[in-house]
């Protein structure tokens, strides 16, 4: 096998394992807030995970010595990916389905692309951006959906604004992922810092907007928080900070259409999410538009 095909294997194989896992996260995420606040929820999640990946950058052998520039790139990943990505998402599933929120920062993929065409230089095609409109043409029939189902219109309007938020967050996030001085950085050391940062502000949060610590005594808890911070976070963000790189913010988004097909079928199995003509008619115009946008991306 050579260098180039070698290559592209990992580069599969980083995606396909991202994709899975962070299709299962929205889920678990929503057992996850049945007795704790979001902010708590968050605050745990990302301390575990801060830990174990200063632990995984010690079992490479990584320095964590990050270099100039690199502990004001942390913190403002730790700022916009690890406390306001995630304190959005986990406030927006307490008023939309799961799948739904996933759906909707999937969407992320357009707010990459037109931030990594600002401050990166990257184009933009004309396909993009209609792949794109076809794409929210079909997040709000989706809306429509959830609008009609939902005891109080409010809810979902206020569920919308949130989730829109964490795709914004998200998206600032992964555009300085891409930037020089990421590139000069170690992928792992700066994951954890970033992480420690997010920690570190989510706790702050928390103890302002929800008051003292809180954990759930339920088993299922404990083992959602382990999964969502080693497996959903100490093992997928090195992968997708390998991908950014590789293929840069916009590409590396790709897996946005893959991931809300594993969060809505989770949704249907265990949330009993309903469909009818027009959620179906929503999903495949928001999955073809967002493959119509990716296949003009470059």
């Amino acid at each position: 096998m050579s260098d180039a095909q070698a290559h592209r294997g990992q580069t599969v194989a980083a995606f396909v394992l991202v994709t899975l896992i962070w299709g299962s996260t929205w889920f678990v995420i929503r057992d996850q807030l049945a007795h704790v606040p979001a902010a708590w929820n968050v605050a745990w999640r990302f301390l575990v995970a801060s830990i174990g990946m200063v632990a995984l950058a010690r079992a490479r052998g990584a320095s964590l010595r990050l270099p100039a520039g690199g502990q004001r790139l942390a913190a403002l990943i730790g700022l916009t990916q690890f406390c306001g990505n995630y304190e959005f998402v986990y406030q927006a599933e307490r008023h939309l389905t799961s799948g739904v929120v996933a759906v909707i920062v999937a969407l992320l993929l357009v707010p990459n692309a037109l931030l990594s065409a600002l401050f990166l230089g990257t184009r933009v095609s004309r396909r993009f951006l209609a792949g794109s409109a076809v794409a929210i043409a079909g997040i709000a029939l989706l809306l429509a959906h959830e609008a009609r189902l939902a005891p109080a219109g409010n809810a979902v309007l206020l569920g919308v604004a949130l989730s829109v938020a964490a795709m914004l967050s998200a998206s600032i996030a992964n555009v300085l992922q891409a930037g020089e001085v990421a590139r000069r950085t170690g992928g792992v050391p700066l994951m954890a810092w970033s992480m420690i940062w997010g920690a570190g502000i989510d706790t702050v949060f928390a103890l302002l907007t929800a008051g003292p610590p809180v954990i759930d005594p339920r088993p299922a808890w404990f083992l959602g928080t382990a999964y969502l911070a080693i497996i959903g976070s100490v093992v997928t963000f090195p992968l997708y900070f390998l991908l950014i790189r590789r293929m840069g913010a916009g590409p590396a988004a790709y897996n946005s259409v893959a991931t809300p097909v594993i969060a809505m079928g989770l949704s249907t199995l265990f949330e009993g999410y309903r469909w009818d003509a027009l959620a179906v008619s929503g999903s495949i115009l928001a999955m073809a538009g967002m493959v119509i946008a990716l296949g003009g991306r470059r």
